[in-house]
Order: structure tokens, then C-alpha cells, then sequence
């Protein structure tokens, strides 16, 4: 915790925030064209960040678990950046918010992962947002070590911009993922092993019983397991993680761009053909392996940049 930003203040601040204290918040529709202007935008920093050298990889999968999506297997290079260790926190959110008064996307509601309804499902609850990740009566005074979550693409833009930072793109997240392995399913080997877990994930068959190997219902704290060989955490599980590119189905079949990719110019989900959709990289919670398998390093996820759920966060990067 920064000198200055303890508990009491954030008791007193959270208070705040519900009330509404704040005169120079930013609306809904500022937020989603992204072009708002942030009072006090920092210089950026690399405190709590991990410096990433930077090469050649080969980026997608070629094993048989692996989604139409994340084929080809193809070779790029990335330019070396600093990447923050973990996910942003509900901390560190909250300091956003206080110091430019912020107003996220979901601040009247959000998606919540009930386990209430036969089966589990994900339900609208009004007023659940990153400050109410569970609902109204929900408060993240103790969870302040979590990655905040119910953020969209922009919430995420919007806090690296305040940083003087960037979200990744999915070629930088997915060579900060592999952690210098070469060719792994996961950030640190080829192993799962569901019963002795290296992340956050669903044990057990997906939606209907978790056996809790991991110990976490919902996200965990960060740090909570042990990171990469870059000294990244919950590059695997957790949350998922907004990354900056535009999302493409078949953008590893048609890209020319190998060094330093920014993403396809347009979005094409063949599901869904007239929505833009972002990447979402990573996998979370709810990722099991009869269902998603979002922690391979090679997992591809995406969703429309408004979107904002309860398993969703982020984290920045700065060149250097």
C-alpha cells in the first residue's frame, strides 16, 4: 500500500464513492468513445512492473485442445516493454477513481456468476459494479488485494491512459504469458495437475460442481500463486484480461504482420458478424477443462468492449 492510503482512508473514500462526492465524473458515453481528457494524467512508471525482454515466438497453439481460433501456429516478434506483475486491484482502482472521478460502464449493473440457479448461470444484477462486485449489498473494503473486475475495454483504457501506460496487445500479453518457455501449454509447463493448482481455475465438471482444489470460489487475491519465470502473476486463471487488439477469427490465417502486431483493423466473430469485439486473454475462475480452458497460454477470448463481468480485468504496459 502506498504511504498515505490506508484502510481508514478507504473506508471513508469508498463512502464517497457511493454517495457520489464526486463533481468531475465522465459519462457513460465520454467513456465509450475513449476520447475524454483525465485530469493529472501521470508520467508513467515502472513500480510493480516486470521488464520483459522482448523476442521471437511462436504464437497460437497446435495441440489438439486448442480452439479453431488459435490456429495457425506462426512466428512473431515483440519489441521488449514493462508489464505490470499482477492484475490491477481493487486498490489500485480505487485511487484511479478518487483522483479523476471516473464513472465505469457498468456503474448501474453488471453480469454476476450465480451459484444460486439450478444450473449456475450468469445473471444482470443492478447496482453489482467494480466497488459491488457480488450486488448492491456487495463491497470490496475486503477485497482490496483482488483485481478489480465489471471493468469494459474502455474502464481498462481509461486507467492506462491515468498511468501514462497501454493495455497489451495479444501477441505482447501472449509472449509476457509464456514466460520465456518454449512452446508450453501453460505459463509454467506443460502440467495441470488439478489437484495441486499453480492458478485460479474451475476443478471439476463445469457449471455444476467445483470441487474447490484451489480454494477459491471466485477470484483470489493476486500473488496468491506462484508467478511465471518473468515474475508475472495469474497470467493463467483468475481473471480474464482486456488486451488492446481488435478480435478476428481468422486472424492468425490472414496476418502479414510479424514483428510487433497491433491486431486486425476490423473485428469479424463469425457468431456474432456485425459486433466489434476486443481480445480477452488469460481465462479465469470459471475455466475448467470440459469447458473453456482459458488458461493456456494460447487461449484466445473475446467480447464487445462494453461488456463488463464479474470474471473480467486487466492489467497495463509501458515501453521502455
Amino acid at each position: 500500500m502506498r504511504p498515505g492510503f490506508t484502510i481508514l482512508t478507504l473506508v471513508f473514500l469508498m463512502g464517497c464513492l457511493t454517495g457520489g462526492c464526486g463533481e468531475n465524473r465522465i459519462s457513460n458515453s465520454q467513456n465509450k468513445k475513449n476520447n475524454f481528457r483525465l485530469p493529472s494524467q501521470m508520467a508513467p512508471d515502472t513500480l510493480d512492473m516486470v521488464w520483459i525482454p522482448g523476442g521471437e515466438f511462436e504464437m497460437g497453439a497446435d495441440i489438439e485442445q486448442a480452439a479453431p481460433d488459435e490456429f495457425p501456429k506462426h512466428e512473431v516478434s515483440v519489441s521488449g516493454f514493462y508489464m505490470d506483475e499482477t492484475e490491477v486491484t481493487n486498490r489500485m482502482f480505487t485511487e484511479f477513481v478518487l483522483k479523476t472521478g471516473y464513472k465505469t460502464t457498468a456503474e448501474q449493473g453488471s453480469f454476476v456468476f450465480s451459484n444460486e440457479t439450478t444450473p449456475p448461470q450468469w445473471i444482470f444484477i443492478a447496482g453489482a459494479n467494480w466497488k459491488h462486485p457480488e450486488g448492491p449489498e456487495s463491497t470490496i473494503l475486503n477485497k482490496l488485494d483482488l483485481p478489480v473486475v465489471h471493468v469494459s475495454w474502455f474502464d481498462a483504457n481509461a486507467y492506462c491512459k491515468w498511468k501514462g501506460k497501454r493495455l497489451p496487445t495479444e501477441a505482447e500479453w501472449e509472449f509476457a504469458a509464456r514466460g520465456g518457455l518454449i512452446n508450453n501449454i501453460y505459463p509454467w509447463g506443460n502440467e495441470l495437475n488439478a489437484d495441486n493448482p499453480k492458478c485460479n481455475f474451475w476443478q471439476g465438471e463445469f457449471p455444476n460442481a467445483n470441487e474447490l482444489t484451489d480454494r477459491y470460489e471466485k477470484s483470489a487475491p493476486v500473488k496468491a500463486y506462484s508467478p511465471n519465470k518473468y515474475g508475472l502473476y495469474d497470467m493463467a486463471g483468475n481473471v480474464w484480461e482486456w488486451c488492446s487488439d481488435n478480435y478476428h477469427f481468422y486472424y492468425y490465417s490472414i496476418a502479414t504482420d510479424t514483428l510487433d502486431p497491433k491486431g486486425p483493423t476490423k473485428s469479424y466473430d463469425p457468431d456474432e458478424s456485425g459486433t466489434t469485439k476486443k481480445v480477452l486473454r488469460g481465462g479465469s475462475f470459471l475455466c475448467s477443462e470440459n469447458y473453456c480452458s482459458g488458461y493456456r497460454v494460447s487461449r484466445r477470448m473475446k467480447n464487445t468492449p462494453e461488456t463488463t463481468m464479474e470474471h473480467i480485468g486487466f492489467r497495463c504496459i509501458v515501453c521502455k
